[in-house]
């Protein structure tokens, strides 16, 4: 059995423990994910403003809830995914007691997710019907996919009472930048911003059926080249031989950054570049929180269920019968969902957003 994580706050944006109504939120496993979490926290924060606003997550989602000025605390969830760990599950439903939360928002479907609020003893345990939950919520909701079509508006409706309609619009995303870590990246990195930066963000957790080939990033590189922009390859360890390669094509174009910064530092980095383009990822729903300009990629995803939420963003895709499959690997074997979307395009599509800009708007 694994030891419980240490439940110590990575961050403290609100007041100190006031005996009000305090909250756990049980937070999701992807970045994207938790992006689109944010507003919910947001309409939390508003109905109880002094209230701590605490989320258990897993680690590497930590510097992103880090940024939002909403939480509290992010505490790491120590459990692997689809993991029991009872023993683990219960030594850290005895930490958490301490805290003497009012109310539990749990996030993920499954019945694991609900057990901790539960072994805590939290009173109020709230989240949708899923996997023989009734036992451990006691605020179970019945979820309208019609009312509801899309993941971030299902996620804030938990905040308001049941039966309640949701209020709309959405509160809108905001990570916070830190402008002398952001500084101090840049010169680690021999970063200067004499040029306008774009960031490409190639990488896609999911898998290559999300991905844009890698020569049409590098053909799009040495577009943006010749415009006289830098480009900065951005991703995780994972995406180095992505980075890797795109850089080799463009020629030059292009600086590979992937694997050198945590995500914490993506955050700042992205917040730098005057475009972003991107898979449909987790960086994507970053970007989108940092209100810059994105061109988001998609293929055998749909933005209907998880798009981007920023006014800034212009989604691309091509519409094609086979679209999209949400498979991990193209089921024909063409990848024409993504293949046949040209860097022009792309290109394009940046041009008047290059204008708009400039312009201030």
């Amino acid at each position: 059995m694994r030891a419980p994580a240490s439940t110590d706050a990575i961050g403290d944006h609100g007041a100190a423990r006031t005996g009000l109504h305090n909250i756990l939120v049980i937070g999701p496993s992807w970045v994207g994910d938790t992006i689109l979490a944010q507003p919910l926290l947001r309409r939390l924060r508003e109905q109880h403003p002094d209230a701590q606003v605490d989320v258990l997550a897993p680690a590497w989602t930590l510097p992103l809830l880090q940024r939002m000025p909403e939480v509290t605390r992010g505490i790491a969830s120590p459990f692997a995914h689809g993991e029991l760990a009872l023993r683990a599950r219960l030594a850290l439903a005895r930490d958490l007691r301490a805290r003497r939360y009012d109310q539990a928002v749990v996030l993920p479907n499954s019945f694991k997710s609900a057990l901790i609020p539960w072994l805590v003893r939290i009173p109020l345990r709230t989240g949708y019907v899923g996997e023989f939950r009734y036992v451990l919520l006691n605020d179970a909701r019945r979820l309208d996919p019609h009312a509801l079509p899309t993941m971030a508006e299902r996620y804030a409706a938990l905040a308001q009472p049941r039966g309640e309609p949701l209020h709309k619009p959405l509160p809108p995303l905001h990570l916070t930048v830190d402008p002398a870590a952001r500084e101090q990246l840049l010169l680690r990195l021999g970063l200067s911003l004499s040029a306008p930066a774009v960031c490409i963000c190639p990488g896609a957790e999911y898998g290559p059926a999300k991905r844009w080939p890698v020569e049409h990033f590098a053909e799009l590189a040495r577009q943006l080249r010749h415009d006289g922009f830098q480009v900065w390859i951005i991703g995780s360890n994972k995406d180095r031989e992505l980075g890797a390669e795109i850089a080799q094509r463009a020629d030059g174009a292009a600086i590979d950054l992937t694997g050198h910064t945590t995500l914490e530092q993506v955050v700042d980095l992205l917040s730098c570049a005057q475009h972003v383009v991107s898979n449909d990822s987790g960086l994507m729903h970053v970007a989108a929180a940092l209100g810059v300009s994105l061109v988001a990629l998609y293929g055998s995803s749909s933005p209907t269920f998880t798009p981007p939420l920023s006014a800034r963003a212009h989604i691309l895709k091509l519409d094609l019968p086979c679209s999209p499959c949400y498979k991990r690997e193209c089921p024909l074997g063409h990848f024409n969902c993504m293949r046949q979307l040209s860097p022009r395009q792309v290109h394009d599509a940046l041009i008047p957003m290059q204008m708009s800009s400039s312009t201030g708007h």
